[in-house]
């Protein structure tokens, strides 16, 4: 019986680090911040959080809709469930309570999501010349257009910008290949390879740019961008996806462009938003991008072509 009771134990352990381990550590974190904030509200009115129930969730939620948009709301909804199911207990988050009020929470509010500003070209070409004309040394120089540059060509997400290694590079005749071990679609690691050609102009060229970096740098190995220390002397660290953030604002307010509309997605999303103005179909673009579904695609492709295909250029005045 003792056995019997110490398989179990060990089954149900194995089985808890199974379902951890079906989730990247970044989402792990967000699940938790997220019940953090929900744990905080069920404090402050003297109610239970784990196990919680159905109304206690919609009441939250609630609470939420004052000053979260609609897909905040969902995202913590996923949290705490998911902290649930982790924790071995049950939470019906498809309960009429819930359901039916995030339903009117929707109606009142309206679900229109207003996303950050793409990075465009001109702002793209604002960037890299501000770059340029900065008083600092050509490793920081090439560093950080080399971000921007990669960032944007690839359509990449942050986090997958700054997990590139060296041996993720591969420099061939028509541009260069780069493998992306890892991404928020792909938990399990099945990888993609995504290519980039080389530009006319030179200057605006990810694939020139990154070259000029890995010889200035004398990276051979490990990340590709990574963190100067004092007197910008080159350490082995690699960036945190928010120095993306913050460097890509630092330019974008040094070039005169109001930057709070703008987020680390911006360079993908201005990558999608580009191509689509220049006319490349939507699995092109997501073969790219690596989005797995044409819903957000085809947003782009719909946000490109406002004036591109407005009913109204066919009216003459």
């Amino acid at each position: 019986m003792n056995k019997l009771t110490t398989d179990l134990k060990s089954l149900h352990e194995e089985t808890l680090n199974n379902l951890k381990s079906s989730k990247a550590n970044n989402t792990l974190r967000a699940y938790k911040s997220d019940f953090k904030d929900f744990g905080a509200f069920c404090v402050k009115h003297g109610l239970n959080s784990l196990p919680s129930e159905p109304k206690i969730v919609s009441l939250y939620l609630t609470h939420l809709s004052k000053n979260s948009k609609i897909s905040t709301l969902r995202r913590r909804l996923v949290s705490i469930s998911m902290v649930h199911k982790l924790k071995g207990h049950y939470l019906d988050t498809k309960h009429p309570i819930i359901v039916e009020n995030l339903m009117g929470i929707k109606r009142i509010k309206g679900s229109m999501q207003l996303g950050k500003k793409p990075i465009l070209i001109n702002h793209l070409k604002s960037l890299i010349n501000k770059i340029d004309e900065q008083k600092i040394k050509d490793i920081k120089k090439f560093r950080d257009k080399s971000i921007i540059l990669i960032g944007f060509g690839g359509g990449f997400r942050r986090t997958e910008l700054i997990s590139i290694d060296h041996e993720d590079l591969e420099f061939v005749p028509e541009g260069l290949k780069i493998t992306i071990k890892r991404s928020k679609t792909d938990q399990f690691g099945e990888g993609m390879i995504k290519g980039l050609p080389f530009f006319t102009n030179e200057n605006y060229c990810p694939v020139i740019n990154l070259k000029k970096w890995l010889e200035i740098s004398k990276i051979k190995s490990g990340p590709i961008f990574r963190r100067f220390s004092k007197g910008l002397s080159l350490t082995d660290k690699r960036l945190t996806d928010q120095s993306v953030v913050l460097l890509m604002k630092e330019y974008l307010n040094l070039a005169g462009i109001e930057n709070k509309d703008f987020a680390g997605h911006s360079l993908r999303s201005g990558f999608a938003t580009v191509a689509a103005e220049s006319g490349a179909d939507e699995r092109s673009i997501m073969a790219m991008t690596g989005h797995k579904t044409t819903q957000m695609v085809r947003r782009y492709i719909r946000e490109a072509n406002i004036f591109k295909n407005n009913a109204l250029n066919k009216i003459k005045f």
